[in-house]
């Protein structure tokens, strides 16, 4: 494996493994305005949410790699500690990188990348209209973790007030992954979609308690085909089948046909207990492998 001590390596190339790594990162399209009420517009994908109660937003306007200077935006935190913060869509998101240009301070990005400012109600900084989710925050502190080119400035919100478009909810009255078309940041000139193909489920476990994959019959657990994800699903029921439940099962007429009438049963069994891990019947699919083992 490559090893990287950060100190050996020059920040530039440090900053693109993390970047290529530490991925894909929400994007927080950060509107904040200077003390003559000049407004600013910037992308900051080292953010993301990290409280409710209060709430508690983080993003970074890191210092300049260069020379490290400090950006327009938090110039402005530092006069007026007051942020709007708007997810960026995939509708939206070749303005918004248009908007990262680091024009002189005091030329209004919103004119620039061409979105509509709208009025917020209790803070001072306009919020952005394109942006389905927009949240009114003050700043709570601005850490600053060094004075060298590429430092991190934390600075910790907490929202006073979100504006959601009812476009993107669904039927629970809850945000839609589907309809909010959110977009991610990746390593170099990447973006990812998070939404459609890309999302998949992973059941929590929550509310249950999984046996564990150290609890699964050996042939399963040591099974040289079977991924590390397989396993991990199967790892999250509660409870190993019984030989009462095993017999019945094995006696269902599709178990049966197919034991009766394939060759290669082992290879079908796998594949059939991949269907149901697939479509989320990990029990099933072990029920199907403890059978598979008794072959």
């Amino acid at each position: 494996m490559l090893r990287i001590k950060p100190g050996d390596i020059p920040h530039p190339k440090l900053h693109q493994y993390l970047l290529g790594s530490i991925a894909p990162r929400p994007i927080a399209f950060a509107s904040t305005m200077d003390a003559e009420g000049n407004p600013n517009l910037s992308p900051f994908s080292f953010f993301n949410v990290f409280g409710v109660n209060p709430t508690t937003l983080i993003f970074s306007p890191s210092r300049r790699g260069r020379d490290g200077s400090t950006k327009n935006t938090l110039d402005n935190l530092k006069v007026v500690p007051e942020v709007v913060i708007n997810v960026v869509t995939y509708e939206m998101v070749n303005q918004a990188s248009l908007a990262s240009t680091e024009y002189p301070a005091g030329v209004d990005e919103f004119v620039k990348a061409g979105f509509t400012k709208v009025p917020s109600e209790l803070i001072s900084p306009y919020r952005v209209k394109e942006s389905p989710v927009q949240m009114e925050c003050r700043v709570r502190d601005i850490i600053g973790t060094g004075d060298g080119g590429g430092a991190a400035n934390l600075v910790v919100c907490e929202i006073l007030l979100m504006h959601i478009h009812e476009d993107v909810l669904g039927e629970d009255n809850m945000i839609d992954q589907d309809k909010i078309m959110l977009v991610g940041r990746l390593g170099k000139a990447h973006y990812v979609r998070a939404f459609g193909e890309s999302l998949f489920e992973v059941e929590k476990p929550l509310q249950k308690l999984g046996i564990g994959i150290d609890a699964l019959p050996d042939h399963i657990r040591l099974s040289k085909t079977l991924t590390g994800n397989e396993l991990g699903q199967l790892g999250n029921v509660e409870k190993l089948p019984d030989p009462e439940e095993l017999v019945v099962f094995r006696e269902s007429p599709e178990i049966s046909e197919l034991l009766e009438t394939i060759c290669d049963v082992s290879a079908e069994l796998t594949k059939l207990a991949r269907t149901y891990l697939q479509t989320g019947h990990p029990y099933e699919a072990l029920k199907v492998l403890m059978v598979a083992g008794k072959i």
